[in-house]
């Protein structure tokens, strides 16, 4: 954990889940947020806050991808498009779950390994809103959190799955200007993935139906293994291996 992260309890926040965040990763709840980066519990909710800014996760801003036809033409779903029922599906890399939610969207039992504590919590708190929103609520249904090291996950798993997603970060940092406010907080938290070749085999030895992999337009394929079928958009590709 980052030392320079800090926990505060703001008015209305959950007592019992900021003490219990603060104490299983030895990190000090304070009166007010710190100079860093903090972890703020409130009446809203989690959320993090720091160098000037703040986020919270918030599944609702998905709403108009996934209503009104339009989940259909998002290039995730088009990947993974599966004949069948009682699809499963493992997001390795969930970050705030946004992948995930398309996939839960679209009819798969999404499990969601992400191993940061910080973007596990403001994850669960999204998840926990979403599941008490009219419309959001059956899909979040269908989410499940796992906080631990996706590789590992991997190694571990028993039951089958259709289909293993990851998204191992970009190699190459944007400038801050470029990019959201959530992703210029979690860059500070989280660097890319550095263990791509590890998480691809640990991918594969569980023995999936297939395997998608987002990459940037440009970039080399994931450990070098040339694609069965590859979907291109305007920034980013979509590398899909059938097993």
């Amino acid at each position: 954990m980052n030392d320079k992260i800090t926990v505060c309890l703001g008015k209305g926040g959950q007592r019992e889940m900021a003490e219990s965040f603060a104490r299983k990763n030895n990190v000090p709840i304070m009166d007010k947020p710190g100079e860093h980066l903090t972890v703020m519990f409130d009446s809203r909710g989690v959320s993090l806050t720091g160098y000037g800014l703040t986020y919270q996760g918030d599944f609702e801003g998905m709403l108009h991808r996934v209503t009104n036809g339009r989940l259909s033409h998002e290039m995730l779903v088009r990947a993974v498009k599966t004949e069948g029922e009682y699809l499963k599906a493992i997001d390795a890399t969930a970050g705030m779950g946004e992948d995930g939610f398309l996939l839960a969207a679209y009819g798969y039992e999404v499990t969601l390994y992400e191993q940061n504590p910080v973007i596990a919590a403001l994850l669960k708190d999204a998840l926990r809103r979403a599941r008490k929103h009219p419309v959001l609520k059956d899909i979040a249904s269908r989410m499940k959190l796992v906080e631990g090291d996706s590789v590992s996950c991997m190694e571990k798993l028993m039951d089958p799955v259709d289909v293993i997603y990851l998204d191992p970060m970009f190699p190459k940092r944007q400038k801050s200007g470029l990019i959201n406010k959530k992703l210029q907080l979690i860059q500070k938290l989280e660097p890319p993935c550095s263990e791509e070749k590890d998480l691809f085999d640990a991918a594969i030895k569980a023995g999936p139906s297939r395997i998608i992999v987002k990459r940037p337009l440009k970039s080399v394929c994931l450990d070098g293994r040339e694609p069965s079928y590859i979907l291109k958009g305007k920034a980013i590709r979509y590398d899909c291996y059938v097993m």
